[in-house]
């Protein structure tokens, strides 16, 4: 049978499940990481009939999407043992042509550039006949989400759309389902309308009255809903019909703790003390993302060295990069600069006995969890971000009262407020004027400010975020009309 009659409809691109195939060829299923998944998932397991409604990703996720009854994934035993809550999971086989140019060409290449400022302006973008041919698919992917939830979704029934890659989707639903309540939330930043408006203008009508097709609309931060506001205001000519709050996502300490006590991770914090012995720590742990602006991280910890040399073979920067969107020239290209210059960093200012950058490019979530139990500083220094995790993840697990260093950029910074060092993300020396002050704090300054830190950091860990914005869904008045 398929699944219907759902009360609550969680939407995203990534869903809870991930399905490859093991070493003999056979399917493995494995619950989705992250504490966000762990959040949603609680919430799921609360509502009777609830069902998570994700994209198939790959081939094999496909294949088995397609013979699962009505592509209820929950009706496979390893699935639903994987699943570790009472819920269900449909698994959208949307065509890899489509999905590629959805998620590749527009919601990667195009939303997420222009989202965080990232696109270089005499060469991109550039919205041609087959950028034109990647929203089309762009349409159909959010389209055939429209049509399962709209199909499944209980009458008087409650929607939750995560992020970019369905901006287009409230609205779909709206026209079909004017019963049901909708929540939209990115956990990406926006822009203002000077700059959104480089998309071509039926572009920004599509994608404001998508998103604007909800009941109410989340963002991380004030400063992010403000800029979707004036977006509308600008770019519609009127405010968006939808309610707007601040639902700003922290972290669950007490899970992230769990975590970061295993063997796996003690194992990998003894090589790292062994790889830097009694030296400070200057750690930072990302995707190798362009917005994470690692490169100028990288080189404000040169400027510290050559301006402040008294750090030198006294502290390391340990650089934990996981790999991201290798699909993408732009990504490759960035990592590969960011490998020379930290290497040029080592040839020049290394000694036998010392090596001032460790940088790993590579999925290892115990060496990253490490990395953040043994920093002294934490440096987050993105050129926008809608809020970065790993900072508050960094406070929590650090063992030696690190001090925040933190791009005014990030949604994060409007929560730590004056207990972080704000930094302006493009000016390197500024940066290492923050290291430098981080690395020669006092012992009791260190420790007062962590105190601020941990509280902003866990205020609203993802099972209370994810509560509190199902409450206002539930409880706001519908102007659909």
């Amino acid at each position: 049978m398929p699944v219907q009659d759902a009360d609550l409809v969680v939407v995203s691109n990534r869903g809870p499940l991930t399905i490859d195939a093991d070493e003999e060829g056979e399917d493995r299923y494995q619950r989705g990481g992250g504490g966000l998944v762990s959040g949603m998932q609680t919430a799921l397991s609360e509502s009777p009939g609830a069902v998570w409604v994700c994209a198939a990703m790959r081939e094999r996720e496909r294949s088995i999407a397609r013979g699962a009854s009505g592509h209820r994934l929950s009706s496979v035993p390893p699935a639903a043992e994987a699943l570790h809550g009472d819920f269900d999971v449909v698994m959208l086989p949307i065509d890899a042509p489509t999905y590629r140019a959805a998620y590749n060409g527009i919601a990667n290449a195009t939303l997420w550039f222009v989202l965080h400022m990232l696109f270089d302006s005499p060469r991109r973008p550039v919205f041609d006949a087959r950028w034109r041919r990647q929203w089309a698919a762009y349409q159909r992917y959010n389209l055939a989400f429209a049509e399962t939830v709209t199909q499944i979704a209980a009458d008087n029934g409650t929607v939750m759309v995560q992020d970019y890659h369905l901006f287009l989707l409230p609205a779909l639903i709206r026209r079909q389902r004017p019963d049901l309540r909708i929540g939209f939330f990115t956990h990406t930043p926006w822009v203002g309308p000077d700059y959104f408006s480089a998309l071509p203008a039926d572009v920004c009508r599509e994608l404001l009255e998508g998103v604007s097709g909800a009941d109410v609309v989340g963002f991380h931060t004030r400063r992010w809903a403000d800029d979707f506001e004036a977006c509308c205001e600008s770019l519609l000519g009127a405010r968006s019909r939808a309610r707007v709050e601040v639902f700003g996502l922290r972290t669950d300490a007490r899970e992230l703790n769990a975590r970061a006590h295993r063997r796996d991770v003690e194992s990998a914090l003894r090589d790292l003390n062994v790889a830097v012995g009694d030296r400070l720590v200057v750690g930072r742990v990302d995707r190798a993302e362009l917005s994470k602006n690692v490169l100028r991280g990288l080189l404000a910890f040169r400027e510290l060295l050559v301006r402040y040399s008294e750090w030198q073979g006294r502290v390391v920067h340990i650089v934990f990069d996981n790999p991201s969107r290798e699909d993408l020239v732009e990504y490759r290209d960035y990592t590969r600069d960011v490998q020379e210059l930290a290497e040029n960093i080592n040839d020049e200012l290394g000694t036998e006995d010392w090596t001032p950058v460790l940088l790993s490019i590579e999925h290892d979530y115990p060496a990253a969890l490490a990395t953040l139990r043994r920093s002294d500083v934490l440096l987050v220094n993105p050129i926008r971000d809608g809020m970065n995790l790993v900072i508050f993840e960094g406070i929590v697990l650090s063992e030696r009262s690190a001090v925040a260093v933190v791009s005014e950029n990030a949604g994060a910074a409007e929560v730590l407020g004056s207990d972080a060092l704000l930094v302006n993300p493009f000016d390197v020396s500024q940066t290492a004027d923050a290291l430098h002050r981080a690395l020669s704090m006092p012992v009791d300054e260190r420790a007062a400010r962590t105190v601020g830190l941990r509280a902003a950091a866990t205020q609203l860990p993802p099972t209370a975020w994810f509560a509190a914005q199902l409450e206002v869904v539930r409880d706001s008045d519908s102007v659909s009309g």
